[in-house]
Parts: structure tokens; C-alpha cells; sequence
């Protein structure tokens, strides 16, 4: 069978391709370089108490609970909990004095629990040694200094940060230039990556996947539900965070926290760069080469 030939001048004119919707992107270069500006809007609340009139709408507004607002006679104490912090802006919009604002800040991943607590008031006690905290981070950056295999874990999430984990073998954040890799069996990882508030139906599987890991090894709790049970805290279905369960090294905030916040939580978790956010406050950076 033969083809009938085509005479060029009777062929249909080419259609020229459409101009693309969004401009040609490519892999951002953070954590190994600066961040680009448009990449997170201003979504991380931040307190002044210079201009706090402590009337509470910001505590009356958090679907969490996690903004606090105590008066006691002569004193007022207002307390801001990032880890149970849903990002939502709610504080923002109901405060009437402009005290609460959102800000531009991805890194807020860190390796205390109490660093997520943000309180001005009165003096507050003394914070915990953090020389445990630092011989972590040494012996970490020793063993997986230039490589990290993750077996991520469900623990009962809504789902929303697995998008953002997923997010993170996409071109744009390529976190795999950076030796990090999703593994499929527990047994060939060295950390795990937790999301959720740890349901009770999972709880038996959570640790058996933990007690499969060959040590040491070390766990990376995502998102206000991993963190403190989020907006589910209150059910007697679920354990309430996952250091309830097991042993948590780094706690990236956030409903659900950006790819940019978790690949600041991997590297920090590698021991390349200083924790920013300490008792809730955000710090100079301070970025490592090593």
C-alpha cells in the first residue's frame, strides 16, 4: 500500500503553539542558595507586644487553640504554640491593634518542642539544656552527613502533607540533588518522616515500622496534627502528636508546612544549617557550608 502524496501548498497552515501560562521554572537552588521571593506568601504569624492592646480576639479566633491570652492581676502573658499554629491568618484578620502579623518566613522547623512556643509576658523560666539536642545533631551530621534515606509514614493525616512530600521529588524542589531519598520499606531507611496525629488504629503500625528501622536512626514529625494533634487534638481517637508515641528529632510546623519548610527541616535534621526559630522567636540566619 501506497501514500498518496500531499501537495505542500494545499496543507493546512500551521497553527503556532500557544504561549505557556506560567513562565519557564526551573529547580529552585534552596537550601543550597538564597530562596526566591515569590516562592510562600506571608502566611507564618508573628506577635509584637509593643502594639498588643491584649484584648484577646486573636485567642478567640484560633481554631486550635494555640494563641493564649492570661490576665492575671498585674501581669498579662500572651502565649503563641507554632506547632499547634494552623497558618490560617484568622489571628491576623481579628486582631484590631495590628499586633499580629504574617510574615515571609518558611524556616521554622526545629529540634525542641519548646522552641515552638512563643510567650511574651513576664520572664519565663530558664530553657532546658540543649546539650542533648546538640550531640544529636553531631552524630547525625556523622552518619548521614551526605545522604538520607526516609520512609514516609501516614499516621492518620488529611492528606495535605503528603501532597507537600510528594511536592518534593517534583523538578521544582528536587530534594534527591540534595542525597535525600524516599525509600518504600522501613528496613532501608534511616529516619522517618511522620504526618498526622497518630490515630490509634495506627499507632501498633507506626511503632512496628519504627522498631524495623536499622539504628540508629531518628524521626521527623510534619505538620500541627504530627506535632500536637491539631485541630484533632481533642478526640479520643488519636494520640495527640507524635512524640507521644516515639522519639521525635526535628518538628516541622505548619497545616499543611510548605516543600520550602521541609526541605529547611531535612537540612536541619542533616546538621547543614542553625535552627532559626528559637522559644518562638525568629533569629538572624545563620547558614553552615559544611
Amino acid at each position: 500500500m501506497t501514500e498518496t502524496p500531499v501537495d505542500p501548498a494545499l496543507a493546512p497552515p500551521r497553527v503556532p503553539a500557544p504561549e505557556p501560562l506560567l513562565p519557564a521554572m526551573g529547580t529552585i537552588r534552596y537550601p543550597l542558595g538564597p530562596l526566591d521571593e515569590w516562592d510562600g506568601p506571608p502566611r507564618t504569624p508573628v506577635h509584637h507586644a509593643a502594639e498588643c492592646e491584649r484584648t484577646g480576639a486573636c485567642a478567640r479566633a484560633c481554631p486550635t487553640g494555640a494563641i493564649a491570652v492570661d490576665q492575671a492581676p498585674g501581669t498579662i502573658t500572651v502565649r503563641l504554640d507554632y506547632g499547634k499554629c494552623l497558618f490560617c491568618g484568622l489571628c491576623v484578620d481579628a486582631c484590631p491593634s495590628g499586633a499580629m502579623t504574617s510574615v515571609r518566613f518558611e524556616e521554622t522547623a526545629v529540634r525542641r518542642r519548646s522552641d515552638l512556643l512563643l510567650r511574651h509576658g513576664p520572664d519565663a523560666p530558664p530553657a532546658a539544656s540543649a546539650r542533648m539536642a546538640e550531640e544529636v545533631r553531631d552524630r547525625i551530621q556523622r552518619l548521614y552527613g551526605t545522604s538520607l534515606a526516609i520512609r514516609a509514614v501516614d499516621a492518620g493525616s488529611c492528606n495535605g502533607c503528603e501532597v507537600e512530600v510528594a511536592a518534593l521529588v517534583w523538578p521544582r524542589y528536587d530534594m534527591e540533588r540534595l542525597g535525600v531519598h524516599l525509600v518504600a520499606s522501613p528496613r532501608h531507611a534511616d529516619a522517618l518522616l511522620v504526618t498526622g496525629p497518630v490515630t490509634r488504629n495506627m499507632r501498633l503500625a507506626l511503632e512496628k515500622t519504627y522498631r524495623a528501622l536499622p539504628g540508629p536512626s531518628f524521626v521527623i514529625a510534619v505538620g500541627a496534627c504530627g506535632i500536637s494533634g491539631g485541630p484533632f487534638r481533642s478526640s479520643p481517637e488519636i494520640e495527640g502528636g507524635v512524640d507521644r508515641v516515639l522519639p521525635v528529632e526535628v518538628y516541622v510546623p505548619g497545616c499543611p508546612p510548605s516543600p520550602v519548610s521541609l526541605l529547611y527541616g531535612l537540612w536541619l535534621a542533616l546538621g547543614k544549617v542553625d535552627q532559626r526559630l528559637s522559644r518562638g522567636e525568629i533569629l538572624a540566619p545563620t547558614v553552615r557550608t559544611r
